[in-house]
């Protein structure tokens, strides 16, 4: 866990933004992150907080409405072919992304492909998230 001071998790002025996702096991969620992207734990236990890269992700279980949110119920993925949003990395070299990504354990639904703008592909997570990891050809 990274030590408080060595990140800044809560910002000065103006905002930090940070992507939630509702899981089934918070534990093995925060591994796959954890071990696929070399994310750091800022926060343990229920949300758990990760810092990746320049990003920030909260992952916690779903549950029903809260006084806050009183009419929200959230759920991980119903059906892994239905998406509705999903998290956008970029990155220098897809390839190596790819092979090395893929080694740790991460599922691809299919290699890099070229869309002439940008070479894509997307893993998915251990709730069925799918993630895009791309890398931009033309400037």
């Amino acid at each position: 866990m990274i030590k408080r001071g060595e990140y800044e998790f809560t910002p000065k002025e103006g905002f930090i933004l940070a992507h939630f996702l509702t899981v089934v096991d918070v534990k093995r969620s925060a591994d796959f992150y954890l071990r696929i992207l070399g994310g750091k734990v800022i926060r343990d236990g229920e949300p758990t907080i990760i810092q990746i890269a320049n990003s920030w992700l909260i992952l916690n279980v779903g549950g029903g409405p809260t006084d806050d949110k009183p009419t929200v119920t959230l759920h991980t993925p119903q059906n892994p072919n239905e998406v509705s949003s999903f998290m956008n990395i970029r990155v220098a070299d897809i390839l190596t992304s790819y092979e090395s990504w893929q080694k740790k354990g991460a599922k691809f639904l299919t290699e890099p492909k070229d869309h002439g703008f940008e070479i894509r592909c997307y893993m998915r997570d251990p709730d069925g998230y799918i993630v895009e990891v791309g890398q931009i050809t033309v400037d």
